[in-house]
């Protein structure tokens, strides 16, 4: 059956299938409405996708989609919760759109069936959690990414199996991104302090000071981001 229609993706997919590239299977875990993974297969950048999430009906959208554009046959699809098991690892493994904490759950659970993948990772919130869980797992990140969408910013994190170590400022901020020192990392990092500014007066209203600390430091450390940027 003939494809019908092309697609186009928001912002924060369009980086995302950006940072996949061209790799011969990708697997989207969480795939939702399957945009991203249709899109790679019909851009040409991926030969076969593997689209997962744990909501039947999500993955049934997902596959609606492929069978509209006429891509069903470059497709898998499988309802899991988190990373399945497959035959073959896939080049590219792709976690996007939730929290840094279930992200970290997702891959420590899973890692023993990631094989070699790259990961392409856009966690919604905790970022520095992500980043240090994924040194203790075994990864580097290679790449780092800044993306506007709306009012919205979001990080996307490529890494791959290699022995790191993050300071930190490394884990808060990210290793590629101080090194690098984007453009769009100075309205970001002003992001970040105003949501830990925020988090902070909430934190002094309560008891929890080892939370206070913590966001005392993450202050501390976009404040000399600014810094260092805006000179």
């Amino acid at each position: 059956m003939p494809g019908n229609g092309s697609l186009s993706l928001d912002p924060r997919l369009s980086m995302i299938a950006s940072l996949v590239g061209r790799c011969e299977s990708c697997a989207d875990i969480g795939c939702d409405h399957g945009r991203l993974g249709a899109f790679l297969i019909q851009s040409g950048q991926c030969e076969r996708v593997l689209l997962t999430d744990i909501s039947q009906p999500s993955l049934e959208k997902a596959r609606a989609l492929t069978e509209r554009l006429g891509l069903t046959d470059r497709v898998g699809f499988a309802v899991a919760n988190g990373i399945p098991r497959w035959e073959s690892p896939p080049k590219a493994v792709v976690i996007a759109g939730m929290g840094g904490a279930t992200i970290c759950d997702i891959l420590r659970e899973g890692r023993e069936r990631l094989g070699g993948a790259r990961l392409i990772l856009q966690p919604n919130v905790a970022a520095p959690q992500l980043r240090g869980e994924l040194s203790r797992l075994g990864y580097a990140i290679t790449a780092e990414r800044i993306v506007q969408d709306g009012r919205r910013c979001y990080v996307i994190i490529v890494a791959e199996p290699g022995a790191s170590e993050y300071s930190p400022r490394e884990c808060t901020v990210g290793p590629v991104l101080l090194r690098e020192m984007p453009e769009a990392l100075l309205p970001y990092a002003r992001f970040r302090l105003r949501v830990a500014e925020k988090a902070l007066k909430g934190a002094e209203q309560g008891s929890d000071a080892a939370q206070q600390r913590a966001l005392t430091e993450e202050l501390s450390i976009w404040r000399e981001v600014c810094a260092w940027l805006q000179r």
